[in-house]
């Protein structure tokens, strides 16, 4: 190994394998690693300084051992069972070698992820390339951190079957599901269903950056930002200043039918009334004598008037007259009780409703309205 020992003098040799310190030993490793990584090596040179290295990796001093896997942490030169000896040495030894080294194969890297621990996976999950075969094994074993920074990874390749693993063990993780949102390619599969995991910041980079069902992308415009609304009038129960809340929402042009349609199937007349108003430019008190008090015609003249489309009134015909026929007792079932009777009367209104008018209202009822849309659909004359 001419090359090699050219760059190392007799002296530096017998420290090396006699150093009577680690210090001393670990000085002689990292010139020697150096000598090993930069000079041109014959097959003879390098079966040598495979020697030379397990000799190394055998001693005693973590120091020594270190210098190997820091000096050498992406060279070609260390031979496969060297590596996969440091890697089960401690971390300060393992690491480097873990994040870098090209000795290991797949199939090394996969069985580490299994067995390895947390600090091992993180490491290999940063890893330039990550090959299916060990985005699988992440997928499958490996803890948050290290499948956070897997998924964030551009050079981690992932099957869908593996995405959809992570999916399942991390739906309730935030940093886990953006990390695989914003990977660079998504499957549909994947996308669909990140769409209803994720926060409204996410779903906007999904449904500008990915593909999506043109059904999933309308669902998303026209229901994540009124089904939040809807949830925050339910916490605050009858807030108290309803007025303040419609004008905000009518500002930013999201008073829409869809959110009156949902505010009403969960039974908020209040909500429904001071919006129709705001819409309408009509003060409440008369609103709400045209829709409570003013016979048949005021609740569409009013609803008209407000500029909400023909085709939902008599959804919001059936839910106004389904309100007037309700005692509420304001147990927990009053929604539930409502939503069914609103969904019967809807279905069995002389005025014939279209599928899409049945599709659309059934789109958008909760909790137990769900339940009766087969028979409902039955029912109902499509016109």
């Amino acid at each position: 190994m001419a090359t090699t020992r050219s760059a190392l003098t007799d002296e530096d040799i017998r420290t090396l394998v006699k150093g009577a310190t680690p210090d001393e030993r670990a000085l002689a490793a990292r010139k020697l690693c150096q000598s090993m990584d930069r000079a041109p090596l014959s097959d003879e040179d390098r079966a040598l300084a495979a020697d030379i290295l397990r000799v190394m990796a055998a001693d005693a001093a973590e120091l020594v051992r270190k210098s190997i896997a820091e000096t050498l942490r992406s060279s070609t030169v260390v031979p496969r069972d060297v590596a996969v000896r440091l890697a089960r040495d401690v971390e300060s030894v393992c690491l480097p070698l873990l994040s870098f080294s090209p000795a290991f194969t797949d199939a090394d890297l996969a069985e580490i992820v299994r067995l390895g621990g947390p600090v091992r996976q993180a490491a290999i999950a940063k890893r330039p390339e990550l090959s299916p075969t060990v985005t699988d094994s992440l997928a499958e074993h490996g803890g948050e951190r290290a499948v956070a920074t897997a998924c964030a990874n551009p050079g981690a390749h992932f099957t869908e079957s593996g995405l959809s693993r992570v999916i399942d063990r991390f739906e309730a993780s935030e940093r886990v599901l953006a990390a695989v949102a914003y990977r660079t390619v998504l499957p549909l599969s994947i996308t669909e269903r990140l769409i209803n995991l994720v926060t409204d910041r996410v779903r906007d980079h999904l449904v500008t950056h990915h593909a999506v069902a043109p059904a999933t992308a309308l669902e998303i415009v026209t229901g994540a930002a009124e089904q939040a609304t809807v949830d925050a009038v339910d916490q605050a129960g009858r807030t108290a200043d309803v007025r303040s809340l419609v004008s905000h929402l009518n500002g930013e042009k999201r008073l829409t039918a869809s959110l009156l349609l949902r505010a009403l199937a969960h039974g908020h007349m209040t909500f429904f009334e001071w919006g129709v108003a705001e819409l309408a430019g009509v003060p409440h008190h008369r609103t709400w004598l045209m829709i409570h008090d003013a016979g048949p015609l005021g609740l569409r003249a009013i609803y008209e008037r407000a500029g909400l489309p023909a085709r939902l009134f008599p959804a919001f015909r059936a839910a106004v007259d389904t309100f007037h026929s309700m005692e509420f007792d304001g147990g927990s079932k009053d929604q539930e009780r409502f939503q069914e009777r609103m969904l019967q009367r809807f279905m069995t209104q002389p005025e014939q409703a279209s599928r899409e008018d049945v599709d659309y209202l059934l789109a958008r009822m909760d909790g137990k309205a769900q339940a009766p849309r087969e028979p409902a659909r039955e029912a109902v004359m499509i016109g």
